[in-house]
C-alpha cells in the first residue's frame, strides 16, 4: 500500500495542525496505522497508532494533545496536533503494519514537515 501524507507547515506554539495520510486502497484489514516522527539529529519515534479497533496508543509526550483516527471509508487516518509546542517540530511519517498468519509488512509514507516557532 502506497501512503500520503499531507497537513504539514508552520504554526506558532500553542496553535493546532491536522495531518492527513491517504492510503492507496483499503485500510480496513490493516492492523494499525501510526504517525511517528523523526526530529533534526534524533531517532524516528512513534507519536501515536490506532489497531484495526480502533483501539489509540499515545506516546506520552503527546497525551492529551494529539488525536490519531481512522476513517476506513475514506482510505484514511488523521493526526489532530493541539496544543503544539517546539519539541512538537519534526517530519511526521503515516505507517500502515499489517500482519497475518501468513505474511507481514509495512509501509510508509513519505513524510511532512511540521515546524512549531516559539
Amino acid at each position: 500500500v502506497q501512503l500520503q501524507a499531507s497537513g504539514g507547515g508552520l504554526v506558532q506554539a500553542g496553535g493546532s495542525l491536522r495531518l492527513s495520510c491517504v492510503a492507496s486502497r483499503s485500510i480496513s484489514s490493516i492492523n494499525y496505522m501510526g504517525w511517528y516522527r523523526q526530529a533534526p539529529g534524533k531517532q524516528r519515534e512513534l507519536v501515536a497508532t490506532i489497531s484495526s479497533g480502533g483501539s489509540a496508543n499515545y506516546a506520552d509526550s503527546v497525551k492529551d494533545r494529539f488525536t490519531i483516527s481512522r476513517d476506513n471509508a475514506k482510505n484514511t487516518v488523521y493526526l489532530q496536533m493541539n496544543s503544539l509546542k517546539p519539541e512538537d517540530t519534526a517530519v511526521y511519517y503515516c505507517n500502515a503494519d499489517y500482519f497475518s498468519l501468513d505474511t507481514a509488512w509495512a509501509s510508509w509514507g513519505q513524510g511532512t514537515l511540521v515546524t512549531v516557532s516559539s
